[in-house]
This record gives structure tokens, sequence and C-alpha cells, in this order.
């Protein structure tokens, strides 16, 4: 299932990605987030299951069977471009604006905002478009709401 995740990201051709490959990408994503740290804590689990949840109006064992797919995807992919391509392409930027939202609050749901995180996340917003202005204004609307 992995080796074809990836090989339809990384295809020559221009077929966008499924509504499944979609929601991998994106939950690897948040995965990611998660775990730059080193600490992959029970907070950012339950927050990930919860936007996931939200996002593609799963049942709470549904979100938790995305995610555990992700952590097994994110732990094989070499790189964050490969998630972030396909959702650029295919997302409008509004869209990925909550994108960012969703992974500030994996990021800060645990109290503590760690260096790496941040290069993440400046990484991931540069690679999807957004604005180093419409990431602030979404880490801040996501520290308000925490």
């Amino acid at each position: 299932m992995i080796a074809d995740f990836f090989q339809r990201l990384t295809a020559a051709h221009e077929q966008p990605l499924t509504d499944t490959d979609a929601r991998l990408a994106l939950a690897a994503l948040l995965v990611r987030a998660a775990r730059t740290d080193g600490d992959y804590a029970p907070s950012e689990i339950a927050r990930i299951d919860r936007i996931l949840s939200a996002r593609y109006s799963l049942s709470p064992d549904d979100a938790a069977d995305l995610r555990k797919d992700a952590e097994e995807t994110e732990a094989s992919a070499p790189d964050t471009v490969r998630f972030t391509r396909e959702i650029k392409d295919a997302v409008p930027y509004e869209d990925r604006i909550s994108v960012i939202e969703a992974l500030w609050q994996v990021v800060l749901v645990d109290g503590d905002r760690a260096a790496p995180e941040n290069a993440l996340l400046r990484l991931t917003a540069s690679l999807l478009g957004v604005t180093d202005v419409d990431s602030a204004e979404a880490r801040q609307r996501v520290a308000k709401s925490l």
C-alpha cells in the first residue's frame, strides 16, 4: 500500500491524487509535525485523530485507522516535499491555510514549541505556497483557541 502511494506521488504523469491519497498525505504531514520534536505525545495523537475525524467526517475508529496508516507512511517517506506537492496543486489557497492551522494545532497542543517544529512549519508553509504572514496568523488563531 505504501509503495503504491509513493509511486502515485512521484509519478511522472499529471494525475491528481485520489481522495484517499490526499487524506493519507495530510495525515502523514500531521504525524510528521507531531514527531518532529522527538516526542510523539498522546495529546498530539489525540489531536491528529480529532482533526482527521472533523475534516473528513470519520468515526473515531476510522480516524485512528487513518492515523495509523499515516504513521507507517510518514516513517517511510524520505522528505516532506512528497506530501506537500500534491496538496498544493489540488487544494485552493484558503484550504492550504487550514492545513497549516491543523499542523499548528498538532505542534502547539503539547504546550512545547520546539525549534525543529518551527522549522518544519516554515518549510511546509513555503512548500504549500502559504505566506509567512498567513502562517503566523494561523498559528496565532490556533494558540488562542487552545
